[in-house]
């Protein structure tokens, strides 16, 4: 009942089609991630900008404009991508076509650690943004995180297109309020009344003085590397593109172009307006010289609700309806990531380089297993960071661009391919695609190089131990795999039938169970056929042998002697025995066992017969048959109930049979 309170009725498999997307909710589930981040991006280039002090704020815009042209030059990539490989997958599947199996494992374990981070930062930034307008709830920040990963956890798994309807109106809602503070920002500006942030006259305490040299270059693409968070999420659609409705390949370029457009107007707006109000941040409240409360107990607002309160004052309602659309968007940007990360472990799964458990679908037609791994991973990256945005941060970035650079340079693979086969017509648009992907190429794999130094000592170094782990860990799962199907092949001279079959029925008393089991047993025609018992208690062993007697069994009761009162170890003994003795037999070992309905009746019952019956499946030529035996207790599960399915009844439809 709680299953289907919280995920609603199953959906049939031939079902799946009306699972899929129109553009319209497209657009939330897969760019809420590149859209959200215009709500940190920006902060991130101030943070650490400001460990200079005021003295190198002014390099922001430069800063912000480096992060623009990537972002412009990666949505151009994708775009690519997604009508040359719409059968979805994006960096792995281009990677895995043009540049083999280990580089494609390699963007794989990049393409899950970004999917985790972009849950842990997402929620974490979201639950800032919901402090800022709310002070009194910031003791408690980790737990509203957890809180809202869970509820992101349900709200996938009941399906792809129930999600997009619940992301649609906050995602939508965002682009609105940020849109209308960019626009008023800058209409105030022009018309000679710049909006004043409430840190405008505030000092920063520099933690690096006299910043010249290497240093500044040091600090400035340190800056970018934090910057460039703007781009997380901008491959999604390119892993994503099967959830279209079709045509499939225009849809998603279509989804992709306007998400590009929209996260570069948002990022450019939110850094002119933290400009043109003189926004003061710093990673340490303590340093902010001015800084009015407690720094050591209450943090500082974030630089969104610093612009929507100088452009509309920290009381209206729209700065309230700003910072509540921002809060939500950076809440459910991690939906990205719970459509991403599943689709790529599913394809991965098919592959067999994750568990088989992660392809298959559960009862609304999502990745179940995937979405729950996802979750439970991030929760606890936020319980180990603490829900620090800053802390969790240093861990991204490097996955994203680890697979942008791969991805770039398969592509370009891709097209020499294509220039081998293509006409004279063909020819212009593939070598224009190629220089696209080229320039993409050097340009992410800069960035990838700039990231890795001015992050490494910051946190980045788990990133660099995390993608091997998981590399290796992958390839491991492809062997074993790999090894049990070839153990299992069949041999090309066909199953050899055992020379005979010995039938051994555990009996521990003489009740119904153990005559059903001694009645199935001789169904099945054994050779010989055994019953087997533990004298573990005197007394109770000679019960049994007279009520044996007493019943006339024609099965002869074997009684084994257990000086030290254990069950499981003198009957594999015992097994052992019969197949030392005739190794090319069959020993089939029936255990008698309860069916209960209750979940506590099962610490009452079945103990001994679970511990041996899972021993025994560890000996070779030995086979263990369950007999059940319905207790009363188990007819409160009623497999005979109707389901009756809506519309059916009025319909005069009657249940199926």
């Amino acid at each position: 009942m709680l299953k289907r309170l919280v995920l609603g009725r199953p959906v049939r498999s031939d079902r799946l089609q009306e699972t899929l997307l129109p553009k319209r909710l497209a657009l939330p589930i897969f760019a809420s991630d590149p859209l959200s981040s215009v709500t940190y991006a920006t902060q991130e280039i101030l943070l650490i900008l400001s460990l200079g002090g005021l003295a190198l704020l002014h390099l922001t815009p430069w800063v912000a404009l480096a992060v623009v042209v990537l972002l412009a030059v990666v949505v151009a990539s994708y775009r690519q991508v997604v009508h040359a490989y719409p059968s979805g997958g994006g960096s792995y599947e281009v990677v895995a076509r043009n540049l083999g199996r280990d580089p494609s494992l390699v963007v794989a374990a990049a393409l899950m650690v970004d999917y985790v981070m972009t849950v842990a930062v997402s929620v974490a930034a979201g639950v800032d943004n919901l402090v800022s307008a709310v002070p009194s709830l910031y003791p408690q920040r980790v737990w509203i995180a957890i809180l809202v990963v869970v509820l992101l956890i349900a709200m996938n798994l009941r399906g792809t297109r129930e999600s997009g309807r619940a992301f649609a109106v906050p995602t939508y809602l965002f682009v609105a309020a940020m849109g209308l503070t960019i626009v008023v920002g800058l209409a105030q500006t022009a018309t000679g009344h710049p909006p004043v942030a409430e840190s405008a006259g505030w000092g920063i305490r520099p933690e690096q003085v006299d910043v010249t040299g290497l240093a500044l270059i040091f600090l400035l693409l340190r800056a970018f590397s934090s910057g460039c968070t703007a781009l997380t999420g901008v491959e999604a659609i390119s892993n994503g593109v099967p959830a279209f409705r079709p045509p499939k390949d225009v849809n998603a370029g279509r989804t992709m172009i306007i998400m590009g457009v929209l996260a570069i107007f948002l990022f450019s707006g939110a850094t002119a307006l933290a400009m043109i109000s003189r926004v003061r941040i710093a990673e340490n409240p303590c340093d902010l010289i001015g800084f009015p409360a407690n720094c050591g107990s209450v943090g500082q607002r974030t630089v969104i609700a610093q612009i929507a309160s100088a452009v509309f004052g920290g009381d209206s309602v729209l700065f309230f309806v700003v910072q509540a659309g921002a809060a939500l968007i950076l809440l459910l940007a991690a939906n990205t990531a719970f459509n991403g990360f599943p689709m790529l472990g599913s394809l991965l799964a098919r592959r067999r380089y994750l568990p088989r458990q992660l392809h298959t679908r559960g009862d609304r037609l999502a990745h179940s297993n995937g979405i729950v791994m996802l979750g439970l991973v991030a929760i606890a990256l936020i319980a180990a960071f603490e829900g620090s945005v800053t802390g969790l941060i240093q861990l991204y970035i490097l996955g994203v661009f680890t697979s942008f650079t791969l991805c770039q340079i398969g592509m370009v693979k891709h097209w020499n391919t294509r220039l081998a086969d293509a006409d004279a017509a063909q020819r212009p648009r593939i070598h224009r695609a190629r220089l696209v992907n080229a320039f993409g190429a050097v340009l992410t794999a800069t960035v990838l190089v700039v990231v890795l130094i001015t992050k490494f000592t910051h946190g980045a170094y788990l990133v660099v131990i995390a993608i091997p782990a998981l590399y290796f860990l992958m390839r491991a799962v492809h062997r074993h795999y790999r090894e049990v199907r070839r153990e299992l092949e069949p041999d090309t001279d066909g199953i050899t039938l055992p020379s005979r079959v010995h039938a051994v029925v555990l009996v521990s008393t003489l009740h119904k169970p153990t005559l059903r089991a001694l009645a199935f047993a001789r169904a099945n025609r054994p050779d010989t056929l055994t019953a087997l018992t533990v004298n573990v208690d005197d007394p109770d062993t000679r019960i049994l042998r007279s009520e044996w007697e007493r019943h006339s069994i024609d099965v002869p009761l074997k009684v084994i002697e257990s000086p030290y009162r254990e069950i499981t170890r003198p009957v594999i003994d015992y097994i052992k025995r019969i197949r030392r003795e005739s190794p090319r037999d069959l020993v089939c070992v029936y255990i008698p066992e309860y069916v209960v309905g209750r979940w506590w009746e099962n610490l009452l019952h079945n103990q001994s017969s679970l511990r041996l019956g899972w021993r025994l499946r560890f000996e070779p030529g030995v086979m263990v048959v369950s007999v059940p035996w319905q207790l009363e207790s188990s007819r409160i599960r009623d497999l005979d109930r109707v389901h009756h399915v809506p519309g059916h009844t009025r319909r005069g439809i009657g249940p199926p049979t």
